[in-house]
């Protein structure tokens, strides 16, 4: 049986390692974005330019593919919705839909009795007069915005006079819990009851960007355990098939909180390229091209780096040892909090 073409919405860094690993696995790629610079274009075997919404680049893509994956969650729902009534879509749309809405998304967490921080729905200004004792919280707009965009910590109720919103657009209020440390889950389901889950990774924030991660994190068993059983709950729930990932918070008495799900291939698991035997990226390949599970084996601990901005420069002429793997995400244009690259170290 010859194996599948996928086809990957999305042309980023992500999108990049799933051609990657889908190479290794002798997987043909096609790539569908609405960068033409996309750097994903430089590591699949086709490369499709347009919107999200056009209708006929959107053909001219399913003509060349036999199911189809995406590196991140902000496409249309009506686009997946679509294009799954003619070619597979993995994850399927409707995880998307949930996931894509932040009230949505904790709502299911909670249906599932795992704990979230306490939140509430803001839709005008004068609501946020009735919610001082989710202060301090974060504001977040009910969709859209990764890497710290369109979210507003909020001290206190005279903080927000000093900080231009546009209400029209609908918002989540979450009370900050009193922060010991983040750690994510990647696991990938590839039908029921069968998975491959990766140990907690531990995970350091700079101005809402993941700036480092590593394993081992450093945990109880009981976090370690919970946390495991809840990603593996949610990704049931779901249906799901592919990588997820689950972000979490522990707080300073040691509970967890489920913060944030990833319908997809996480940047906190990169580091499971070189770390493991099987990567988050050939996983969620495997997964949804119907390919063989094999069983994870960790090789080594790790650590992974973000490379931000004009840093980049600095690790492109550099020398690496043999425990030192650098990777040059080729995007065209340096900006400000971008992500250009990362490093992971394998440590002993």
């Amino acid at each position: 049986m010859s194996k599948p073409i996928l086809g990957i919405i999305g042309g980023g860094q992500l999108g990049s390692m799933l051609a990657v690993a889908a190479n290794k696995l002798e997987i043909k790629t096609v790539i569908f974005c609405d960068d033409i610079d996309a750097p994903a274009q430089s590591f699949s075997n086709g490369f499709v330019y347009g919107e999200y919404n056009d209708q006929t680049k959107i053909d001219e893509f399913l003509d060349k593919v036999d199911v189809v994956t995406y590196e991140f969650e902000n496409i249309p729902y009506e686009t997946l919705h679509e294009i799954n009534k003619i070619k597979p879509v993995l994850p399927k749309p409707s995880v998307n839909r949930i996931i894509q809405h932040r009230l949505a998304e904790k709502d299911f967490i909670n249906n599932l009795n795992i704990r979230t921080t306490r939140y509430v729905s803001i839709e005008k200004k004068s609501e946020m007069e009735s919610v001082e004792d989710f202060l301090p919280g974060l504001l977040k707009t009910l969709t859209l915005g990764y890497d710290g965009k369109g979210q507003y910590p909020i001290k206190s109720l005279q903080s927000l006079d000093t900080i231009d919103i546009d209400y029209s657009k609908g918002y989540i209020l979450e009370k900050l819990v009193k922060l010991k440390k983040e750690i994510s889950i990647i696991i990938t389901r590839f039908s029921a009851q069968k998975y491959e889950i990766y140990e907690p990774i531990e995970n350091f924030h700079e101005d809402q960007i993941l700036r480092n991660s590593k394993i081992p994190a450093e945990i109880s068993d009981k976090i370690l355990e919970q946390s495991k059983l809840w990603a593996t709950q949610i990704s049931e729930e779901l249906k799901y098939v592919g990588t997820l990932c689950v972000e979490f918070f522990i707080d300073r008495n040691d509970n967890l909180y489920v913060n944030e799900i990833a319908p997809r291939v996480h940047n906190s698991g990169h580091l499971t390229i070189n770390a493991y035997n099987v990567s988050q990226f050939e996983n969620h390949v495997r997964a949804v091209c119907k390919l063989e599970q094999i069983p994870l084996k960790k090789i080594s601990n790790a650590k992974m780096t973000n490379i931000i901005g004009d840093q980049i420069e600095n690790y492109r002429n550099k020398e690496y040892t043999e425990n030192e793997f650098f990777f040059d995400y080729l995007k065209k244009e340096i900006k400000n909090k971008r992500k250009m690259g990362h490093l992971t170290t394998l440590i002993s």
